[in-house]
């Protein structure tokens, strides 16, 4: 553990760049810091701050005045504590177990491993429904009731990686391949900003023919005519090409680890290296990205306790954006014949990761969408936050294939699970006011 007590302190900066000096000017002082997303006390969903132990609270103040490196705040690390769990209506409808879970978030403590298996594995209908609600609960008090919504663009389905689950892996001969020009991409771009829309992710297969020089260019045109903050999923690169994308204004990254079974892991990536993953996710977070990973439930040969490591993993790493959804066949793939994820299974890894994670940006996922309509909804009320549209063109939206019967999701799919959640719209989007009943 980092912390050797209980009690901590957050070293808030007035952007990434200052957040990224205190850290670097506390570790090499030898201070151990660590970098964890802000609490909703700090208004900026996902933001990231340094965090230190109390007992090196004072000197940490005073190697930042000698060095002249200027900070926001600095606040408490305080816990998340809920009150009202715990009732008597419960009764003989839970078991002893779940209560002393209960009282450990009640009390803001963290849940163990242990704890984490038994959320993910009891059949009791009373235990499912507090479930449930406690995440909704803590995703409303952690980042509100508004939907987050994002416009993705699957600019390339070229890929060098031969992942056994993909349907754009390199080995697959039926997938019908594209890439979209710089033209393209920008005018998909103008159309989500005049939307209101903050966010684009930009998503591909690892394509060689669009380099990192490519990439930084495209960045570049977006933040000068949009502003737009810009997601990358563009796959395992070397820490100095995400240190200069990082740079030139790419903001956020999804690099899904997709199970921490490291057996289950090379099995699906013949080509790919676990400790590598992990060290990108690494790199990511030291440079200050809003760093995304993200777990596929029902791959082959998983458990529950895999599932229970690839929250701890999300905890500990502390990942900012969580993308988790079930495992779909694709045609062409060694794992086309394979049964799909259950539903409920990844609905309920989605509230127990709000439970431990709390503050994270957790999307109800376009996989969720594509095995039933109200699986998105169903998520939405089980501590999700986030929707991602699917704003690749239509001539190459089929194309991009990463499992079959994929569910193109839209603002008119967003629509109807914002609603049906009884969520709101961010005040962003320029249908906020209408859907959200504002006069």
């Amino acid at each position: 553990m980092l912390y050797l007590s209980d009690k901590a302190f957050l070293i808030l900066a007035f952007n990434t760049a200052g957040m990224l000096l205190i850290n670097k000017t506390l570790q090499n002082n030898n201070i151990k810091t660590d970098l964890v997303p802000a609490p909703p006390e700090t208004g900026t969903v996902c933001a990231i701050v340094v965090r230190v132990n109390e007992n090196d609270l004072e000197t940490s103040k005073s190697i930042l005045s000698r060095e002249q490196v200027v900070y926001k705040d600095i606040i408490e690390d305080k816990k998340l504590k809920l009150q009202g769990l715990i009732d008597r209506k419960l009764g003989l409808a839970v078991s002893v177990e779940f209560l002393e879970i209960l009282k450990k978030i009640e009390a803001g403590d963290d849940l163990s491993y242990e704890d984490i298996v038994y959320l993910l594995k009891t059949d009791k209908p009373k235990e499912l429904d507090v479930i449930y609600a406690t995440a909704d609960r803590i995703r409303k008090e952690m980042v509100g009731d508004a939907v987050e919504i994002r416009g993705a663009i699957e600019f390339s389905n070229y890929c060098c990686k031969s992942c056994k689950y993909c349907g754009i892996n390199a080995t697959n001969e039926i997938a019908a391949r594209y890439r979209m020009t710089e033209e393209e991409i920008l005018e998909v771009v103008d159309n989500l900003h005049r939307e209101g829309i903050k966010t684009v992710i930009l998503q591909s297969g690892e394509d060689p023919l669009w380099s990192t020089e490519r990439i930084i260019k495209l960045i570049r045109i977006i933040k000068a005519r949009t502003g737009m903050r810009i997601t990358l999923s563009v796959g395992e690169l070397t820490k100095e090409e995400y240190k200069e994308l990082k740079a030139n204004g790419a903001d956020n990254f999804l690099l899904k680890i997709e199970t921490t079974n490291r057996k289950i892991f090379e099995d699906i990536h013949p080509d790919d290296d676990y400790d590598r993953r992990v060290q990108c996710s690494k790199w990511l977070k030291e440079l200050g990205y809003i760093n995304g990973s993200g777990n596929i439930i029902g791959l082959p040969g998983q458990e529950i306790s895999d599932i229970a490591r690839d929250i701890m993993f999300f905890k500990e790493m502390g990942i900012n954006m969580i993308g988790i959804g079930p495992f779909i066949p694709a045609k062409g793939t060694p794992l086309e014949n394979l049964p799909h994820g259950n539903i409920e299974l990844t609905v309920r890894t989605v509230a127990v990761t709000r439970i431990v994670c709390k503050k994270v940006y957790l999307p109800s996922t376009t996989a969720l969408a594509s095995l039933d309509k109200d699986a998105q909804v169903w998520a939405l009320n089980a501590g999700a936050n986030t929707i991602m549209l699917i704003n690749t063109p239509e001539k190459y939206r089929g194309s991009y294939r990463i499992y079959d019967n994929k569910n193109m999701v839209d603002m008119d799919s967003a629509i109807y699970a914002v609603k049906k959640s009884g969520r709101k719209f961010p005040a962003y989007l320029k249908i906020s006011k209408e859907m959200n009943n504002v006069d």
